[in-house]
This record gives C-alpha cells, structure tokens and sequence, in this order.
C-alpha cells in the first residue's frame, strides 16, 4: 500500500509541469485556435532561462523568483513571437500557422545550443527540499509534495482569471464565438497576444518548476510536446479543468505503468487517448465542434483549371533533365535527387488528403513508414524479390490507413487530426517496443536493391514510380473523385444532398493517400538500405505537413514543390553549424511573404499579370 501511494504521489507530481504546459496550449487553442506546435520550445526555454536565473539569484528567494521570472520573461519572448510571426498570417488558413510555428522551432533550438551550449544542463536543488519525506516507509522528494501543493494553487488562479475578470469573459466569449467578439469591438489583435503570451508564460513555468526533477537539454521540447498534445485532446481543446484532469491522469497512468507493464509505457497512452475520443469525440470537457470551423485548409475557391501549354512545356523539359541527371551529374547529386523525390511522392500524398478532401491528418508517417516496414519484413522473413516488397508495400499502408480512417473519421476537425496522431504514435510504439519481430530501436538493415539495380537503374525507378504517382495523385484531383472530394469538403450538408456518399469518399481518400505514401516507404527504405521507427515518429509527420502548407494546399503542386524545396534547403543549410537557424528563418520569410505557400503565392503573382485570367496549375 505505501508503495502505490508514493507512485500515486509521484504522478501527481509529474502531473504539475505537464499541466502548466498543457493548460498554456489549451488557452491558446482555444481563443487563437492555433495549434502552437512551438509551445514545448517555450518550454524548453523556461528551463534554461530558470536555469540561468538561479544562478545569479541567491537562497530560497532568489530559487522561486528566478521560476517566476522565466515565466515571465517568456511569456514576453511568446507575446513578441505572436506580433511578428503568427498575426501577420491570421487571415490565411488557420493550420497554415503551424508552419509558422515549426520555424520558431528550428529558430530556438539554435539560439538556445548558441547560449547555453550542447551539454544538458543539470538543475540546482529546491532550497529546503532536497530530502524525502518517508510516507508509509516508503520514500518520497520533499520537492514532489510541493509541486503536488503549487499546482491547484496555479489552477485556482487561471479559474479566478477566466471566471472573475474581464479578460476572462472575453477569453470565454473568444472561445465559444471569436468572431461575434471582434464584431463587438474587442481588439481582437490585443487578446491574441495576450493570451498567447499567458500560454507561453505557463509553458516557461512549467519548464522551470521541472529543473530539479530532470534539468535543461535540448531535446526536451519534443519530449514534451506528444505529451502535452494528448493531454489536451483528451481534457478537451479549450478547457483548463480538462487539461488538469488529463493532466493527472496520463501522469499517473504513466508511473504506475513503468512499475507495472514496462513493455506497454509507450503504449498506454495512445490507447487511453483513442478511448476517449472514441467514447467523447471532442474530450472529456471539450465543446462540439462546428463543422469546418477548426483545422480549415483554405475557403472555397474557383476551380483550378489544368496547366496550360506553356506551363506543360517547362514541366516536361525539366522533367527530362531529371531524367537524365544520372548522365551528367555525380553520385551525390544522384542520391539527393532520390531523396528529393522519395519526400515528393510522400507529401504530394499528403497534399491530395489535405488539399482535396481538407482532412487534417498529423499522424501520416504512419503509412510512410508502415510501407516501408511492410517491404523490410517481407525481405528479412520472406526473402522476397525487390519489385514484389516494392509493390506489397503501397498494399500494406493502404490496408492500415482503411483500417485508421474507418475509426478516425468518427471525429472531425483537429480532432480527427489528433486521432490519426493517436494511431501514428501507437503504431510507432509497437514497432519500437516489439523488437522481437521490427528490431526495436536497431531497425531493420540489410534492404539492399536487387543485383540489377545499380545505383543508376534505381534513380530511375525511383524516378518513374516517384513521378508517376505525382501524375496519377494529379489525375485523381481532376477526375470525378477529386470533385467530389471537393464538394464533401466545401459543403458536406449539399454533397450529402446529391447523393454522395461523403464519409464513404473521405474513406477512400483517406486509403488512397496512406497507400501512396506506403509506396514511397517501400522506394525509401530500398534507397537507404534500412529502415528504423524514427521514421513513423511525429516528427516525421509534422514535416510532412509544413511542406504541404509551404507548397500551397489550395494548389494541385504544392505538395511536390514544397517537398522538393525544404529537402533541398535542408541539404544545402545543414553544412552550416547553425543550420536549424537558417532553415527556420528561411520558412518564417517565406510564410510572411506568401501566406498562401509558394505555389499560391506564384500563382497569384501570375494572375495579376494577366487581368480576367484564371489561375492554372
């Protein structure tokens, strides 16, 4: 009995951090409904500038204030983020800020290994809470019963700031209607900010108050970040009393689960995320979201037309040099444009989903890597011939991505995003943990191409595959499938009225776009001789999606331009030390600049040179 209550005392203790985190992004989502994908580098940032703090303030005063203080000091670092880089694109698609915030990632990440150094950092003892305090004869930090005694404390007062002050009521009001609220003449630019950096500053104490449990490294944004996601998924986007009750619960889950079933840590919590949103679709306290209100990928536009001549013409000739790349340029240039083309098809997949049938998808490695784990087993156990793998491999993902989207689409908006991230990190934790069969964190090596395909024979299968699945993902968006899809995303109530079948097409969508992606897994793994879970993780899925946005949802090549741009970018920047910084900088320009994507951007720029004309793709 002493021993479940000290791992039940330590959950609750974990669960303080984790909820000032979690309640920062709720807030933020729920007035800015911006999925803050940088709020784990607040984090990060409030443990290194608590860090800092502590060093130069003295005794238990200085300890306490220098947490304060780092709250403070990035709740300023996120409310002046908030005024240069997020309010400048408010008016494009509301997912496209969370290209935005990938590149204040990169950006703080580099800035922070600049300052404070590559080496962890480890934090400095609580004043007067260094010991244990023995419970039942079992041993617990003195410093985990005062977190367990700041968090209500921390809760109270964000409950006395949304229920009790002005600023509360608009918050609230913001969340259930933002529009009314600026109709009203609420400075909506102002409360943006402000609750942005009430987010950030939250994010930062929760970074500092866990200094002496677990220091300051550089990793540890995206260690917090799945976390936090699930976390507020499952209390509900929006809602503080979901984000604590969440927050317990996962932290706790996870204590008990280490003691009691190791092998499923990973697990556990996905399982216990895709419950609720199966049972409560928008959380536990969460409200019922308005269709198409959160997680749009672009208002409803005139239809795009087909390329012209001219545009068909410069394809082509750039199409043949690729080619013919092999005959005149060396190796390295040869495995980039490999590279280049495997991420191309993978996006491009991912494009079709978003652009066509404007579903949110954060978890689409899943069928990237599941291809690619398909092909690898099938060689390791089967000895299968290369073109065979190749081919089962697309079969595979799409049979996992109907077997996902069947339980998925039950939900809609960011919750469906968040159920497909659910299913990605699920999958993930499997194929790392059952290392029996996938070979854990040593992946699968040895997937070599066939003896007939040398280097240059492979580019070229590379090539045809890779292009033609661009052209026939292409196809799909002009055919009657694609319109369709458009008339289900655009007004589902009407495409319903017609006699469409509208999750029945968002299905198939759905499959059809993880088997593609499993085809570029099947050429991915063959190309670099192994495959490892890296590439199932979310990391790999966010990536995905900032290409896309960079590209241009709202465009038939914004998948495939915004692939080929950021793989190249991040090949030339990352023979710089500071590469991260470069490349985050490079997306933030590009963002601020075209809030439509590249493609978007062009198009439009192209456009206003030819008066009455339509834009074409």
């Amino acid at each position: 009995m002493g021993l479940i209550l000290a791992q039940l005392l330590t959950g609750l203790a974990n669960a303080g951090a984790l909820f000032m985190v979690a309640s920062g992004l709720s807030l933020i989502f729920g007035v800015t409904r911006i999925v803050n994908f940088a709020h784990g580098s607040f984090y990060m940032l409030g443990a290194y500038v608590g860090y800092s703090l502590m060093q130069v303030l003295p005794g238990a005063v200085g300890f306490w204030g220098a947490i304060l203080l780092a709250g403070l000091v990035v709740g300023a670092i996120g409310a002046l983020v908030e005024m240069i880089v997020l309010r400048p694109v408010y008016a494009a698609p509301e997912l496209f800020q969370l290209v935005a915030t990938f590149g204040v990632v990169l950006v703080v990440q580099d800035l922070a290994l600049m300052i404070w150094g590559p080496t962890d950092l480890l934090g400095p003892r609580a004043p007067g809470l260094g010991s244990v305090v023995r419970i039942m004869g079992e041993p617990v930090p003195q410093y985990d019963l005062a977190l367990i005694a700041i968090t209500p404390g921390v809760a109270l007062l964000l409950w006395l700031l949304i229920a009790r002050t002005r600023l509360g009521i608009l918050v609230r009001a913001a969340t259930q209607d933002r529009e009314m609220v600026g109709a009203l003449g609420v400075n909506q630019r102002w409360l943006f900010t402000g609750i942005f950096g009430l987010g950030c500053a939250l994010a930062g104490l929760g970074g500092a108050l866990q200094l002496p449990k677990g220091g300051a490294d550089l990793l540890m944004d995206f260690t917090i970040l799945a976390q936090v996601f699930v976390v507020v998924v499952i209390g509900g986007m929006g809602s503080l009393p979901g984000a604590l009750i969440a927050s317990v619960l996962i932290s706790v889950l996870n204590v008990f689960g280490v003691t009691y079933l190791p092998q499923s840590t990973l697990v556990l919590t996905y399982v216990v995320m895709v419950a609720v949103l199966l049972w409560r679709p928008f959380g536990l306290l969460g409200r019922e979201e308005v269709a198409g209100e959160i997680g749009q990928v672009g208002r409803p536009e005139a239809p795009i037309a087909p390329a012209g001549g001219l545009r068909v013409a410069l394809t082509v000739a750039a199409l043949a040099a690729l080619a013919a790349l092999p005959l005149y340029a060396g190796p390295f240039a040869r495995v980039l444009a490999t590279d280049i083309l495997i991420f191309c098809l993978f996006a491009a997949s991912l494009h079709f989903l978003l652009g066509q049938g404007g579903l949110v998808s954060f978890g689409h490695a899943a069928f990237f890597g599941g291809g690619a784990y398909v092909a690898a087993l099938l060689v390791r156990y089967a000895d299968t011939p290369m073109a065979l793998s190749i081919l089962m491999a697309p079969l595979g993902a799409g049979l996992l991505a109907l077997g996902i989207g069947a339980v998925s689409l039950r939900a809609s908006g960011v919750y469906f995003a968040m159920l497909t991230l659910a299913f990605g990190q699920l999958l993930w934790s499997l194929v790392y943990q059952w290392g029996a069969v996938t070979g854990g964190d040593d992946g699968i090596v040895g997937v070599w191409p066939a003896a007939w395909a040398t280097p240059d024979v492979f580019y070229w299968l590379t090539f045809a595959v890779s292009v033609g699945g661009i052209l026939v993902l292409r196809h799909a968006a002009h055919a009657p499938f694609g319109y369709s899809l458009r008339a289900a995303r655009d007004a589902p109530r009407r495409a319903a009225a017609t006699g469409l079948d509208t999750r029945r097409l968002q299905l198939a969508a759905f499959t059809f776009a993880g088997a593609m992606a499993g085809l570029a897994g099947g050429l991915f793994v063959y190309s670099k001789g192994s495959i490892f879970p890296d590439e199932l993780e979310i990391a790999r899925s966010f990536e995905a999606l900032i290409v896309v946005f960079l590209g241009g949802v709202k465009t038939l090549s914004g998948g495939w331009v915004g692939g080929a741009v950021f793989t190249g970018l991040e090949d030339l920047l990352t023979r710089f030390d500071y590469w991260r910084l470069a490349l985050g900088l490079t997306i933030l320009a590009v963002v601020l600049v075209f809030p439509d994507g590249l493609v978007g951007g062009l198009r439009r720029l192209s456009a206003r040179r030819r008066p009455g004309g339509e834009p074409d793709e």
